[in-house]
């Protein structure tokens, strides 16, 4: 015999609807995830560190070898070597933020929840571009003034941001890092898989640019095209030994990201989770 359960007991049981999937929800949801994965704290501490410790060391040599230059665009973009570094720490979070949803198999309740899929991406890319350009911002600016601290201890004239091209690099290495952080994670969003993002980041960003420079002179010409030597071109710190004008390579850097995205965003549009 079948018991029939009060209408007046199931109504408690019922949980009302949040409301409606829109992009302030999903940002909301991207941002809880971001700032409770373990490694986007280690991530923000290596690139803060990093960029600072390795800038002020390159800024304190410069200081102490008098042949060192001292236009100021050049100063400025000593203090700004350790950012080469934190890219990688930029990269890899990026990578992480995308790719470990799919290795922990949690994309599918994102594209549950959020059938439209491309808003997630959006709203990963939003997060990730409000929490990470602070950081970079005030990396790049402390990195800067303690150089300038051992730059001015050394007898050295001083170098100020109104001067001719220094914010261009300070500014221009924080902005660009960011930039390789949002073509890191259309990486880890084509790739689908941790190890395989980081690997193709780390290729294309660190390794092809290095080996390029013992290549034939016409390889190594054409290494200055990648997305760290365009970014480079714009705050004076290129791997590659050809180099192209900071406009040039502001502008190639955001042809990069724009394409990458592009190509992230049919990836997930179109394929399967």
């Amino acid at each position: 015999m079948s018991t029939q359960i009060p209408t007046s007991t199931l109504a408690p049981m019922i949980t009302p609807a949040a409301g409606p999937v829109n992009l302030s929800r999903v940002v909301r949801s991207e941002w809880t995830k971001f700032r409770s994965l373990r490694s986007t704290w280690w991530s923000i501490g290596a690139t803060v560190l990093v960029a600072v410790g390795v800038g002020v060391l390159a800024s304190a040599e410069a200081a102490g070898n008098h042949l060192s230059s001292t236009v100021p665009a050049t100063v400025a973009g000593r203090s700004q070597l350790g950012g080469l570094i934190s890219q990688l720490a930029v990269g890899v979070l990026a990578v992480l933020f995308i790719s470990g949803e799919y290795g922990t198999g949690m994309i599918r309740s994102s594209m549950i929840a959020v059938p439209r899929r491309l808003p997630v991406l959006w709203a990963k890319l939003g997060v990730f571009v409000a929490a990470m350009l602070p950081v970079t911002l005030v990396s790049s600016l402390v990195a800067f003034y303690l150089g300038q601290v051992f730059w001015r201890g050394h007898g050295r004239p001083a170098v100020d941001l109104t001067d001719p091209g220094v914010a261009r690099v300070v500014f221009g290495a924080a902005v660009c890092i960011i930039l390789l952080g949002v073509c890191a994670m259309a990486i880890g969003t084509l790739i689908r898989n941790t190890a395989g993002g980081i690997t193709a980041m780390v290729g294309l960003f660190f390794v092809i640019p290095i080996l390029a420079g013992e290549m034939p002179q016409r390889i190594a010409d054409a290494s200055r095209f990648l997305p760290t030597n365009a970014s480079g071109a714009v705050w004076n710190s290129t791997i590659s030994p050809v180099s192209m004008t900071p406009a040039d390579g502001f502008i190639l850097l955001c042809v990069y990201t724009v394409v990458l995205t592009a190509a992230a965003a049919w990836r997930l549009r179109r394929g399967d989770v």
